[in-house]
């Protein structure tokens, strides 16, 4: 074996000043986006709490809400860690109907083609970097790789909208829904084609079925594009190379005949002369 093909398998050795109490280990990915679990239930209850109870007075998910949507459909969450510290979440569930009603707030309708947002929020210590906005454009990317998912739709008070605008929601109306005295905005994005596979997909802890049967059906597609051209081609050739064959074919049997034509005329010329001799 060689020594680069080696390398792979040699163990580093430790350094005599340094002990192996004293090294850094690295034991959590620096960032890292996955679905949310029940066991995240309350580091995310903590977050949304402070996020909206100083601002609109209640929470859109109480605790045994979130625990509720985290069981029912955690693969419609994402959570975005950072060495292993939760900073920013989304939750959504499954709705069936063009409109968000009050059973929007506490269902989930697994035959449903459109996500319903829950809630958003970033922690305290974490806002004003821009994070919303990316974790917001990775879950609507994330949910073009659902193959039954044709729309996101989320309510919001008037304040947020030019915040979700600048992430391709647009406004469909006022929503039907009140909290006591709040009223909403309801806003949809249509999720259109599907996302290709990033270079970093495999730190996203989400099933990635649907995106490589996605991008197995493209490749085919692909395939079978360039096969038309292909097979013309090959037929163009093969009626070339059969009228090739045919041509010299033809002219032989042409030439066949007319020899066959002049032995024929020859002898029923000669069998003429000696007639015409004796008479």
């Amino acid at each position: 074996m060689s020594l680069v093909g080696a390398l792979p398998f040699l163990k580093p050795r430790l350094s005599p000043s340094v002990s192996p109490g004293r090294q850094r280990r690295h034991t959590l990915p620096a960032s890292e986006f996955r679905p949310l679990n029940t066991q995240d239930a309350i580091s995310v209850f903590e977050i949304e709490k402070e996020a909206f109870i100083s601002v609109s007075g209640d929470c859109p998910l109480h605790l045994d809400e979130v625990r509720h949507f985290l069981t029912l459909c955690p693969e419609l969450s994402m959570g975005w860690f950072e060495e292993g510290r939760l900073v920013a979440f989304i939750i959504g569930s499954q709705w069936d109907q063009d409109r968000l009603t009050l059973d929007a707030l506490t269902l989930h309708k697994p035959k449903g083609s459109t996500v319903h947002i829950h809630v958003l929020a970033v922690h305290r210590t974490f806002r004003q970097q821009g994070k919303g906005p990316i974790l917001m454009w990775r879950y609507l990317q994330y949910l073009r790789c659902l193959p039954y998912v044709r729309r996101a739709v989320l309510m919001c008070e008037d304040f947020l909208v030019p915040f979700y605008q600048k992430s391709g929601f647009k406004v469909q109306g006022r929503c039907s829904i009140t909290v006591a005295s709040l009223t909403f905005t309801e806003m949809q994005y249509p999720v259109r084609g599907h996302a290709l596979m990033r270079r970093n997909s495999e730190a996203i802890g989400f099933p990635q079925t649907a995106l490589l049967l996605e991008e197995q059906t493209q490749r085919l597609k692909s395939v079978l594009l360039l096969e038309e051209p292909i097979q013309r081609s090959e037929s163009a050739l093969l009626l070339e190379e059969q009228t090739q064959r045919t041509e010299p074919a033809l002219l032989l049997e042409e030439q066949i005949q007319r020899s066959e034509s002049a032995l024929l005329l020859e002898e029923q010329t000669q069998r003429t002369e000696p007639e015409s001799a004796d008479v």
